[in-house]
């Protein structure tokens, strides 16, 4: 016996206008991602993740050593170089948030000072890429000294570690090139928080599932005349659109809005609708073990944010260690994030992220299972 879908299709109505009348529920599903997003892309570095992060630079010296750190810093693909007066400028600058770091050269560059805030991650970044280019510039330096030792004239160094260096410019490089880590601002907190509140607002809206059982609604209709698998699609699909709704809308207004560009359309709706039925899962699932619908919001919530948070929605993972990287891969939200991120890439598309998506394939059919199974039992028919 097949599934009627009148009866499947005005439960689902059913939910959504219950859902629909929740103000508090439809503002952190229309409003409060793309607050997020803002204020958190703004603190990631801004704009779609193309942007240069500015560094400022004091270099009084004009020495060769200071010269090649200048140019080193000012050909790097992620850096825009800021020169300055004074160290306090730098300093005022970083504490400010218009630098994302800053480097005090002093003379022959026998010091340097950098200025970067620990905590935000356009600052990691920036130091990452400055200490690069340090690193590059200390090793010309020590290859012309060895090269001097050996007896060769400074002139004769400086020739043999031109010409190895463009040697080792030849060396062919097989691989793509994705700009050095995640990327930054928008780009890194729009998919972030797809992710976030798609699985969060999910886990509130399972208050209305409990409310249901406790009410009994869910048992009378179960007497209806209208198959149980009926009522538990009903109810599936219900969360099921909810989540959808949320991704879909941060998805398009990020695009328009922010300029942020998703990847392969295919890949990105391919990854989100494997995403929304884990998130679905997870809603069923506490709908269905909590007794008071107060409980679903005091719990779902929390558990969100600490599953985003393992799984770098809340901050770039580069600034998170292996150990809490590999804790956060348990979760859906980390294979979501990886997903996303690699759709995010030029020339990607849904083959590039079949592993994530078989991963999270695999926890929402776990989920949906269990929880599905789970609401049957705890959920019997009342006459």
């Amino acid at each position: 016996m097949t599934l009627r879908p009148r009866p499947v299709a005005a439960l689902v109505a059913a939910n959504l206008r219950r859902h629909t009348r929740d103000r508090t529920g439809l503002f952190f599903m229309v409003v409060m991602p793309f607050v997020s997003i803002l204020f958190v892309g703004m603190a990631f570095g801004g704009g779609a993740g193309s942007s240069r992060l500015p560094v400022g630079v004091v270099a009084p010296g004009s020495d060769a050593v200071t010269a090649a750190l200048l140019a080193e810093l000012r050909e790097h693909p992620d850096l825009e170089v800021r020169p300055l007066e004074a160290a306090e400028d730098v300093r005022s600058g970083v504490r400010a948030g218009s630098l994302a770091a800053g480097l005090v050269i002093s003379p022959g560059a026998g010091r340097l000072d950098l200025v970067v805030t620990q905590t935000n991650g356009s600052g990691l970044a920036a130091r990452g890429a400055i200490d690069g280019a340090v690193a590059k510039v200390a090793a010309v330096l020590e290859a012309t000294r060895a090269v001097v030792a050996a007896g060769a004239t400074p002139e004769q160094a400086a020739g043999y570690v031109r010409r190895a260096q463009a040697e080792s410019g030849r060396v062919g490089v097989t691989g793509s090139a994705t700009g050095g880590g995640d990327p930054r601002g928008f780009a890194y907190t729009a998919p972030a928080n797809l992710l976030l509140f798609t699985f969060i607002n999910s886990m509130a809206v399972a208050a209305a599932l409990v409310e249901s059982r406790r009410l009994g609604m869910l048992q009378r209709a179960l007497t209806a005349p209208v198959r149980r698998r009926s009522v538990l699609l009903g109810e599936a699909l219900s969360r099921l659109f909810v989540a959808l709704a949320q991704a879909a809308l941060i998805v398009v207004v990020s695009a328009l809005a922010f300029g942020v560009s998703w990847g392969d359309p295919l890949g990105v709706a391919a990854v989100v609708g494997v995403f929304a039925l884990v998130a679905t899962g997870a809603a069923l699932l506490v709908g269905t073990l909590l007794r008071s619908p107060d409980q679903a919001p005091a719990i779902g919530p929390p558990l969100g944010v600490v599953l985003g948070m393992l799984g770098g929605c809340l901050w770039p993972r580069e600034s998170s260690g292996e150990v809490l990287n590999a804790i956060g891969h348990l979760f859906p939200h980390a294979w979501g994030m990886d997903a996303l991120l690699t759709l995010a890439e030029p020339g990607t598309g849904l083959d590039a992220v079949l592993p994530q998506l078989g991963v999270l394939a695999g926890m929402a059919a776990l989920l949906l299972v269990t929880s599905l199974v789970l609401f049957s039992r705890r959920t019997p028919a009342r006459t």
